[in-house]
């Protein structure tokens, strides 16, 4: 079976390949989800960051971004104490200022997924990479979004990670050609 490549031969990141990576996401609870992880993986791996996810799920409430957006000086300093996540005093305050940022969007749209979606016009943008030297770190929709969440209140959310964010939750397939789930993830909406 033909793969992208990139999760090598890490059991987590071949199912997170398989199961997720690329796949259209339209519920604000996922969506909330990984915008907090694409942004604790700033300057590290996307295996770090995955192999520390259930430990940001028990951490972070499920990723309820009321409780989250709730959070106050000694949740802070009680998240710096948990080894089961990254523990970056920035990346942690900006979760929970992210979670405010969210709920905002969240009222102003509707949905978080109302929002999001506007920067590929509500579909997936369907790429048709043959090497994984292909794959852009951003593209002109990665900086608009990074720009407008930014004006918002967002932070830790540069273009890359932007981008990271959109191959993560489908809103762009980046699948090599030659890989099984390309086809599969372009299928979906």
């Amino acid at each position: 079976m033909n793969r992208c490549g990139w999760h090598g031969d890490d059991p987590l990141m071949t199912a997170y390949h398989d199961e997720e990576w690329g796949v259209p996401l339209h519920d604000d609870a996922k969506l909330f989800e990984f915008l907090i992880l694409e942004g604790a993986q700033a300057g590290l791996s996307w295996k770090t960051v995955l192999h520390k996810r259930e430990g940001y799920r028990e951490a972070f409430d499920g990723f309820d971004v009321e409780k989250v957006a709730a959070y106050a000086d000694k949740d802070v300093e009680r998240l710096l104490e948990n080894p089961g996540i990254i523990r970056n005093r920035l990346k942690v305050n900006s979760a929970i200022r992210n979670a405010r940022a969210f709920i905002k969007l969240q009222e102003e749209f509707g949905s978080f997924d109302a929002y999001i979606w506007r920067f590929t016009d509500g579909k997936p943008i369907q790429n048709r990479l043959q090497s994984l030297a292909e794959i852009p770190a951003t593209t002109p929709e990665s900086d608009a979004m990074s720009k407008d969440l930014k004006k918002r209140g967002f932070n830790f959310v540069g273009s890359t990670i932007c981008y990271a964010h959109m191959q993560a939750t489908g809103m762009v397939n980046d699948h090599l050609v030659g890989c099984y789930r390309h086809a599969e993830c372009a299928a979906m909406r």
